[in-house]
């Protein structure tokens, strides 16, 4: 099992990860050509999943937080001899901390 301050650690880089693939200007083109193939085609739900996929903060963060988690337990090799189910629970942990991050910045957002 990590220890509290790797998992807080990873929800900032879950959170940081999540800003980038949703908001983050770098990745506008590429988010542009995923909508635009779907406006294509709009009755397609796996595409109208898709797009769903990258342009929610939950669904985006979720998924990125679990691909750190995994790099971060594979790297240090503690993913082997831990039960999946604690891995999974670490998996709800970084997720958690990257969307109340997530929350709080839009939060702040919404001050301004």
């Amino acid at each position: 099992m990590i220890g509290i301050p790797a998992l807080v650690i990873l929800a900032l880089a879950g959170y940081r990860a999540t800003q980038l693939a949703v908001w983050d200007s770098i990745l506008d083109p590429a988010r542009d050509k995923v909508i635009d193939w779907q406006t294509r085609r709009p009755e397609s739900s796996l595409r109208a999943a898709i797009v769903t996929l990258i342009t929610c903060v939950y669904c985006t963060g979720w998924w990125l937080s679990g691909a750190i988690l995994l790099a971060y337990l594979l790297a240090a090799g503690q993913w082997s001899g831990t039960p999946l189910v604690l891995h999974g629970v670490e998996w709800f942990a970084v997720a958690g901390g990257a969307v109340l991050l997530n929350r709080w910045d839009d939060s702040r957002k919404a001050d301004a």
